[in-house]
């Protein structure tokens, strides 16, 4: 994930990042001091585990987005990232939430309820697993959760009830704000300067007038449980799990009602794939005008129109995002990338927004607003990370097989040794043997001059050395082996009789257990380090270059 989110940074610059939830997968489970887990799996993990993975998290996308900030590719006030949508495994779902894990979500990533003016588009962030509480029975006192009062749970679903109260002047303040931003307005009005007499009725109004933005910006809403829809409505060719089924016998349409296709609509323990009918009606009738909705949860790209809902463009369109994770049941992970185009003029008005000329020539609200989109969506695909592992593993078996069959034909034509088969000293003698035992040997002076003049050896200088095997060596007191050694090979002398007779096979049977000869162990071990030198020889480059990949780019 941090190679794919330094690639995007690098290639695409986005000006702006959204989270659309489920940050951590066990974020619920890891519990901050003072609350215990009913589960004993998950009682070893504490507040210490989760902030280990929360600073995993800004390791992998918090430091490249401010990396690439610093290296003044944005140096405007409007570059963000926003990561504090909470998702069921951030927090839990509904009842299932415990107030101590959302409020520490919310200080270490941000209120999950919040407006931000973006591209001259109007983004409402909404805390839709928390508004998931709302009718549920609270589990300390079986009370539901829609009644307002001691022993519900409305602790859990009553700051985003009311967020959604205020949206309409929250909305307004945040749009002003960005209005003046925008077009370098000052931040307070211009006051009257001016004198009034005590008795003057303008002293009862205002002395100055309040600036009313006069743009209505397109809203989009993030939302990490998918809104409403029917069973069995189809999520379009873009899903990966399971295209969609196309009708029989009409080319490039598909079924209208394709359960494979959609998102399952059920619920369980700390989870529900969509929002209930009453919650979402709520959200869209608060929240009003909504053109966009993207939400998450699913790990799968879903799109679908919302017909039943009341929106300027005929119909809500909402797209579940993939998981931008391989790990999460998609082989091809993903993300979805937005273009927003929606100038203002002078007058704050859009470039959606519709002329208020309806004579003969104007065109339609709705159809003037279609041939004016402000914003373009793109699935962009990730690498699919199992199949380049698996081609790894193909490579690597592949590569190990020919390095084999390699040292196996080269140990096949490979020239015996030359001690296998022959000696370059003779290691025996052959004569016959006599019944006279052989004369004692006579030491001889160290200083010792033969006749032809030339002097023995000092043995105190140098000693022959001792023979490896039980077959090669003299068999005689070891006092004087060295003199008599040398003697015999200067005299014909009757002391050679006493070196043992050691047969050919002897030899042979001694090599091949040192490891030296052609017998079958000797064999297989000198393949096995052979075999070894190979894969050292091509796999250590081969590793140090992928590393330095991995780090290059």
């Amino acid at each position: 994930m941090r190679k794919s989110f330094s690639l995007l940074q690098r290639h695409l610059d986005p000006t702006t990042v959204f989270f659309l939830g489920d940050l951590f997968d066990g974020g619920r489970e890891w519990m901050p001091p003072g609350l215990a887990n009913s589960d004993p799996r998950w009682r070893r993990y504490g507040e210490d585990f989760w902030v280990k993975e929360y600073r995993r998290f800004g390791n992998i996308f918090f430091n490249e987005w401010l990396r690439r900030g610093f290296e003044g590719y944005h140096a405007d006030i409007h570059r963000k990232i926003l990561a504090s949508l909470p998702g069921n495994h951030d927090l839990g779902l509904g009842s299932g939430i415990r107030l101590p894990v959302r409020k520490r979500f919310n200080a270490f990533l941000g209120e999950g309820n919040r407006i931000d003016v973006i591209g001259n588009h109007t983004f409402v962030s909404l805390d839709t697993v928390s508004l998931s509480a709302k009718g549920q029975p609270d589990p300390a006192t079986g009370r539901q959760g829609a009644v307002d009062g001691e022993g519900s749970n409305r602790d859990i679903w009553g700051p985003v009830e009311d967020f959604l109260t205020d949206i309409n002047e929250t909305k307004t303040r945040v749009i002003e704000r960005a209005s003046r931003s925008l077009f370098n307005r000052i931040e307070n009005s211009l006051l009257f300067h001016e004198v009034l007499d005590i008795e003057d009725p303008l002293i009862t109004k205002s002395v100055h007038t309040a600036y009313t933005p006069k743009a209505d910006l397109p809203t989009v809403l993030l939302t990490h449980v998918p809104l409403y829809r029917a069973a069995g409505t189809p999520c379009g060719p873009l899903r990966e799990r399971f295209p969609p089924s196309p009708k029989p016998g009409e080319d490039g349409k598909y079924l209208d009602n394709d359960p494979q296709n959609a998102i399952k609509v059920e619920a369980g323990v700390q989870y529900q794939n969509v929002l209930t009918p009453e919650i979402s009606n709520e959200i869209i009738e608060k929240v009003g005008d909504v053109e966009f909705v993207f939400s998450g949860d699913d790990h799968d790209y879903c799109e679908v129109v919302h017909r039943g809902y009341t929106s300027p463009r005929g119909g809500i369109r909402e797209i579940t995002v993939k998981s931008f994770s391989w790990a999460m049941g998609v082989r091809e992970p993903g993300f979805l990338m937005l273009s927003l185009w929606n100038p203002l003029d002078e007058k704050d008005r859009g470039h959606a927004a519709p002329s208020k000329d309806h004579g003969r020539n104007s065109e339609p609200k709705q159809e003037q607003q279609q041939q004016h989109p402000t914003i373009q969506t793109h699935l962009c695909l990730l690498p699919d990370q199992l199949s380049i592992f698996i081609r790894y593993l193909v490579l690597l078996i592949i590569t190990l097989l020919l390095l084999l069959i390699h040292t196996i034909r080269d140990s096949g034509h490979a020239n015996p040794p030359p001690y296998a088969n022959a000696h370059v000293l003779p290691l025996s003698s052959s004569k016959p043997k006599s019944d006279t035992p052989p004369p004692s040997p006579q030491r001889t002076p160290h200083n010792h001059a033969q006749s032809n003049g030339l002097a023995v050896r000092s043995t105190g200088n140098r000693t022959r050395a001792a023979s490896p095997m039980a077959g090669y060596g003299y068999t005689g007191d070891n006092s004087h082996t060295t003199t008599t050694s040398t003697r015999s090979l200067l005299h014909d002398d009757p002391l050679d009789e006493r070196w043992n007779e050691v047969s050919i096979r002897d030899d042979h049977h001694h090599l091949r257990r040192a490891g030296g000869g052609r017998g079958f162990a000797g064999r297989v071990g000198e393949m096995g380090r052979e075999f070894r030198r190979n894969v050292l020889f091509v796999g250590v480059p081969v590793v140090v270059w992928y590393f330095y990949l991995v780090r290059r780019f």
